[in-house]
């Protein structure tokens, strides 16, 4: 596998963004397409709230074809009732027109403030004549997309098909705040030029997420938007199906480093990783405690080696196997417990570790051969000051 240094899109793809008046200043609508349908597969969030984008995508994504995806920042389209549906049609018939395709390849997607009703006027408005826009940065469409991120995130490598022809996976995301997956992601939306047929597609798609996204937390809040869509439009051609998923594995791995680390407030980056579980469910179960915990969090953003919390966070997993004598971990390459007891070690030197980016958490449950891991960031003023002022700002 070949990372770009860039992100670039696979062949036939391409997007556009603009400000269509959603926020005071900055591209709020995104425009992505592929010139030829192609196979595609989605997840979506499970909360019980979710966004009429999410509600119809549903609908969509069950013919396993997709030409298009249209984006709103600012405002989420939750909470909106009938009228939040009809406008999330009217947002992707809107997107079909401009593109003069059928409106059934097109998925939309909003992010933003829930419950206030969609400006579909605007957005209306700024598809007009954005199909003459498109290019070949997949940059411009993430910064469309943005709400709280600090940057654009865009990713992309290659590998190669069946026949030796470069094949290309790009990954367009954000999210920094109210995130805590659950089938699905903030908003990803993956284009390739493979050829992979829609139920291939969204097996794949699944298995990947289940150990990258889904193994991300900023603040435990899972969204009503969360949504990750993939599309293939076969430009390139056949491509193994596990060196493709070994390929999309690490790009999505990359990706949920990159949203950990932008997350609200944010300083440096957490990795959890959690052995010698009885499970996979267990493993899975106290990275998340650990990765979730305030105390965790803060103890990372303070550089503080309060290891008891370690303890705490496994501890209060209490339909996990649990043994704690057989509980070890470590911060960096520092044992700082050892047999469920505080370990012996200099404070100073794991509070340099602390302070650095990324903090890696090791734990060993040592009750059997399992493992899971997960990504956070740390808790600071910031991710206060950013959310106390959402609504308004």
């Amino acid at each position: 596998m070949i990372t770009h240094e860039t992100a670039r899109f696979p062949r036939g793809f391409r997007c556009a963004a603009t400000h269509c008046g959603l926020k005071k200043s900055g591209d709020d609508l995104a425009l992505f397409a592929s010139d030829v349908p192609g196979a595609a597969a989605a997840v979506f969030t499970r909360n019980h709230f979710p966004g009429a984008p999410v509600i119809v995508g549903r609908e969509r994504i069950r013919e396993g074809r997709l030409q298009a995806v249209v984006v709103n920042s600012k405002v989420s389209n939750v909470g909106t009732g009938a009228e939040g549906i009809a406008a999330a049609r009217a947002m992707g018939r809107a997107a079909a027109e401009e593109l003069g395709i059928d409106e059934s390849l097109v998925i939309m997607s909003s992010t933003g403030v829930i419950g206030v009703p969609l400006p579909i006027d605007r957005i209306q408005a700024g598809l007009r004549g954005l199909s003459a826009q498109l290019g070949d940065d997949p940059l411009v469409g993430a910064r469309g997309i943005m709400t709280t991120d600090s940057h654009p995130k865009a990713l992309s490598c290659e590998i190669r098909g069946r026949d030796d022809t470069p094949i290309t996976i790009t990954l367009v995301a954000k999210g920094a705040g109210m995130v805590a997956p659950n089938m699905a992601t903030m908003l990803a939306y993956l284009f390739t030029d493979a050829e992979v047929e829609a139920r291939s597609l969204d097996t794949i798609l699944r298995r990947v997420v289940d150990r990258t996204f889904n193994m991300l937390s900023v603040d435990t809040d899972t969204s009503t938007s969360d949504s990750c869509v993939m599309i293939a439009n076969g430009r390139a051609g056949p491509v193994e199906a596990s060196a493709f998923e070994d390929a999309l594995l690490a790009l999505c791995t990359r990706m949920t480093e990159v949203l950990a680390r932008d997350g609200e407030g944010a300083t440096r980056l957490l990795r959890v990783t959690v052995s010698g579980a009885a499970s996979l469910a267990d493993a899975r179960t106290v990275a998340r405690s650990l990765m979730e915990s305030p105390l965790i969090k803060t103890m990372v953003h303070g550089g503080d080696p309060n290891v008891g919390r370690i303890l705490m966070a496994v501890g209060k997993c209490v339909g996990v196997r649990v043994e704690p004598e057989r509980v070890s971990a470590r911060i960096g390459e520092t044992a700082v417990v050892e047999g469920g007891r505080r370990a012996r070690f200099d404070d100073a030197r794991v509070r340099e570790v602390l302070q650095g980016d990324p903090v890696d958490l090791r734990v060993d449950l040592g009750v059997g051969t399992e493992a899971a891991r997960g990504w956070g960031c740390d808790l600071s003023h910031g991710y206060v000051d950013e959310n106390a002022a959402y609504y308004s700002s």
